[in-house]
């Protein structure tokens, strides 16, 4: 259970693919202008990059070494065009608004690393642990990044969430002709995310500094009584 942990705690802060790694910027930037869009597409990635970490490291010991990264794209391009199908099949109006960010899973730079990095090494149930939870990792991010930018620059929280859940409405907390394009534009996407990235950088080092403060008390102890 502790590699199970150790790959949750990765996934999840020290190796984040978004805060920690700065990977992914194309829909970072892109499709979270609300909560709806960018935490929809962090599943599809999520679920895309679970079962591509498991069926690689089921078929490691079959792909020749020098083949591996072709044989790794084909893997993870046809799980992308399943997951797009799926979209078009029963969220159809998701499926119009995320468009072409869909299909550009294949591209995104975090799943073939995971692939590479990790699935090509390691058995198929951590693998695939590892690929959905970096994959949710990034769906963490893209979700609170999509909710500040959604409440930001249009005053809404949740909005286009009936295009998942059929009876569910998003909340207009400001006024309904708010509006601060600053926030919804890239440039707002910028400067919340070195927000975030900075928020973690400064809760990492506090930690580090506590941790760097118990050893030094702890070795006070031994140091009188030796």
């Amino acid at each position: 259970m502790s590699t199970y942990r150790e790959i949750t705690y990765n996934g999840l802060w020290k190796q984040n693919s978004i805060l920690a790694q700065v990977l992914g910027m194309c829909p970072t930037l892109a499709v979270t202008t609300n909560f709806t869009n960018a935490f929809s597409l962090g599943l599809a990635t999520a679920f895309v990059m679970a079962l591509s970490n498991g069926a690689v490291s089921l078929l490691r010991a079959f792909i020749p070494y020098e083949i591996r990264i072709p044989v790794f794209i084909l893997i993870i391009a046809a799980l992308v065009t399943v997951v797009d199908m799926a979209f078009n099949a029963w969220m159809h109006d998701l499926y119009l608004i995320l468009g072409i960010f869909i299909p550009l899973i294949v591209t995104n730079c975090i799943v073939l690393a995971r692939v590479e990095a990790f699935a090509a090494k390691n058995p198929a149930l951590q693998s695939t642990w590892d690929g959905f939870i970096m994959g949710f990792g990034l769906a963490l991010v893209l979700g609170v990044l999509g909710l500040a930018r959604e409440l930001v620059g249009q005053g809404t929280l949740f909005s286009g969430i009936e295009v998942v859940i059929s009876g569910l409405h998003g909340l207009q907390v400001l006024t309904e002709d708010y509006s601060f394009l600053l926030g919804i534009l890239p440039p707002g996407a910028f400067i919340l995310l070195g927000c975030m990235i900075a928020v973690r950088n400064w809760l990492d080092a506090r930690a580090n500094a506590r941790a760097a403060r118990q050893a030094r008390q702890q070795q006070l102890p031994q140091a009188a009584g030796a």
